[in-house]
């Protein structure tokens, strides 16, 4: 790909331990920031299906969906998936050596191409007519969810149920954001947006019919980031009241109230985690810089700067117990620089 570029992928990794443990809980132990290259126009997905393995998605200047993965060792180029993206792309994994990638096209719809057996299948059309971005989640092997926010402002469902393509299917609301999703069992789907008074909204899917739409109350800012560390728990984040990071949780009994973790982000929060009861966030913050909270079990960290140049929001992603590894965009010089 061409050297000369707007921004490049860069990411950085816990460094193994004397005992080639990875750990995430001090500053130090965290690797330098590396450069993947590449040209991003648009936020990147990162996947992974197997420990210590990652693979890293994008849009470039010619629209069309480029990839890089690390097999365990080293990374790899990138390569080109053709295709003419228009939104983000994203990513879902559902078994080893499986991957599943949607994106908007220039017709407006859901395209899908696939990674299986060793070879990339073609793009082919989901239909739907989205405004945000897709967002795919899977709960069980050969399973997908998808979900997206339609010129209605509706959400609106479409599922592989491992034989064919179920339909699109409205499920109401008004959502001002794209949707976040997760799984934290089989057969069972939570999925949050913002409501028009930006209150986060919630709705599930419990394995036999879906939940009416409720409202957790708070005002957010940004595209909510759920993440669940066990069975029955589900932890929230976005940015809300003076650009702090704000949280909500389920404890398998009832919803906590809203609490300020304070931080004043430059994006949307994102959170993952490695093990039981343990979460961490990540947010730009304003000097450009990544910042990191977490949750260790019993109270929460302070925030930390994990440094970095970041021009989109940060992804993170756990391949292993206590492993993170995060990414972001940067700007880049040209060559004459």
């Amino acid at each position: 790909m061409p050297a000369n570029i707007a921004a490049d992928l860069q990411a950085i990794v816990p460094a193994p331990g004397p005992s080639a443990n990875i750990t995430t809980l001090m500053p130090d132990t965290w690797s330098n920031w590396k450069s993947l290259g590449g040209i991003m126009t648009t936020t990147h997905a990162v996947s992974s299906w197997v420990p210590n393995r990652l693979d890293v998605f994008a849009r470039g200047p010619d629209s069309a969906l480029w990839h890089k993965w690390r097999d365990g060792s080293k990374w790899g180029g990138w390569e080109s998936l053709g295709g003419v993206l228009v939104s983000d792309p994203v990513v879902v994994s559902w078994g080893a050596g499986r991957l599943d990638v949607f994106a908007v096209s220039t017709d407006g719809a859901c395209w899908h191409i696939w990674y299986d057996l060793g070879a990339w299948g073609e793009w082919e059309s989901l239909g739907g007519t989205p405004i945000s971005p897709v967002t795919a989640v899977s709960w069980a092997y050969n399973r997908i969810d998808l979900f997206y926010v339609g010129s209605d402002s509706v959400l609106w469902h479409h599922w592989w149920d491992g034989i064919s393509w179920g339909w699109w299917e409205s499920l109401g609301g008004t959502i001002m954001s794209q949707p976040a999703a997760v799984c934290w069992g089989p057969n069972r789907i939570d999925v949050f947006g913002i409501g028009a008074d930006q209150a986060l909204l919630h709705k599930w899917w419990d394995g036999y019919m879906w939940g009416g739409w409720e409202s957790l109350g708070g005002r957010i800012n940004t595209r909510p980031s759920v993440v669940s560390w066990g069975p029955d728990r589900l932890d929230v984040f976005a940015l809300g009241r003076g650009h702090a990071v704000w949280h909500t949780w389920w404890d398998g009994y009832e919803w906590g109230g809203w609490e300020s973790l304070g931080g004043t982000g430059t994006s949307e929060v994102t959170a993952c985690s490695w093990g039981g009861n343990r979460l961490d966030i990540f947010v730009v913050g304003t000097d450009s810089t990544a910042r990191h909270r977490a949750w260790d079990g019993s109270e929460w960290t302070s925030w930390d700067n994990k440094g970095g140049i970041c021009k989109s929001r940060i992804q993170c992603i756990c391949w292993g117990h206590n492993n993170i590894e995060i990414f972001t965009t940067r700007p880049t010089l040209p060559d004459s620089a």
